[in-house]
């Protein structure tokens, strides 16, 4: 049995104790293990959502970070306070410092301090290609084939010697789960682009994709992506059921359902789904 469960989004489930905030966090049972993938802005969100839903992170056999931003890794040091040796696994470029342009100014918007800290005392697996980090849950590994839009914010920098460049995102993954009719794609802010990441996912995997869970980075895309997308989810990936929060925004959120009824649903703190 496989079950998932959306720990952290931006919104919580309704007529729950379950507390929202702006960032990411699903755990993921499968067949005895369990995988945190991604903590969330904040580890005051994470424990209290955590515990309400009777999930033991201390009992992690694995953590997968989907890319260094601070709403998806400000909960690390609350994890390890728990559970101070759970395995952690990354991108290759993962601890390059990461900037959002803010009027004049270059901001940080990666690891905290006490993020980094907590890190740099800790292993961490690094690789560019996926890594297997319980048995049929998988990281996506770099996704360097791009010929869909990216899931870009033109704010969003890095520095390269003297000079600032766009990021290139190279840190994003997302995490696959194998179940028996197919594959459950899980993004935390799919930076590579939604479409770029399930072609990806499939090319490496070559199995139907049953599942995309969490946030696409849609916000801003403009008609003629969501189009795209809309086609390409009836053509390429017709089995695929799209559970949308954080960064994919209403506005394409609603479009895509009215364009694919029956194949989406909100994601919300304290959503979860089985799969065998």
């Amino acid at each position: 049995m496989i079950r998932i469960t959306c720990l952290v989004d931006n919104t919580a489930r309704l007529s729950s104790a379950l507390w929202g905030e702006h960032g990411v966090s699903f755990w993921i049972e499968r067949e005895g293990d369990q995988v945190l993938f991604d903590t969330g802005m904040s580890g005051t969100v994470l424990l209290h959502n955590a515990d309400r839903l009777g999930i033991p992170l201390e009992d992690a056999q694995a953590l997968v970070l989907s890319h260094a931003h601070y709403d998806h890794t400000g909960g690390l040091p609350a994890l390890f306070s728990r559970h101070p040796h759970v395995p952690i696994y990354a991108n290759e470029t993962f601890f390059r410092d990461r900037y959002s342009l803010k009027g004049d100014e270059y901001r940080p918007i990666g690891l905290t301090p006490e993020a980094q800290r907590a890190l740099r005392e800790r292993t961490v697996h690094l690789s560019a290609a996926p890594q297997e980090v319980v048995p049929g849950v998988w990281t996506s590994g770099i996704i360097r084939e791009r010929p869909y839009p990216e899931g870009r914010s033109r704010s969003h920098f890095i520095r390269q010697g003297d000079t600032w460049v766009p990021d290139p995102y190279e840190d994003d993954l997302s995490l696959v789960v194998e179940t028996r009719d197919g594959l459950v794609v899980i993004c935390g802010c799919c930076h590579a682009g939604l479409l770029n990441t399930l072609a990806h996912v499939h090319r490496v995997f070559d199995r139907p994709i049953v599942a995309v869970l969490g946030g696409t980075h849609l916000v801003a895309a403009d008609d003629a992506h969501l189009g795209e997308v809309t086609r390409e989810m009836r053509e390429t990936f017709p089995s695929a059921h799209l559970v949308l929060g954080h960064c994919t925004g209403w506005r394409a959120t609603v479009h895509l359902a009215r364009t694919l009824p029956g194949r989406v649903s909100p994601c919300a703190s304290g959503w979860s789904q089985t799969w065998t």
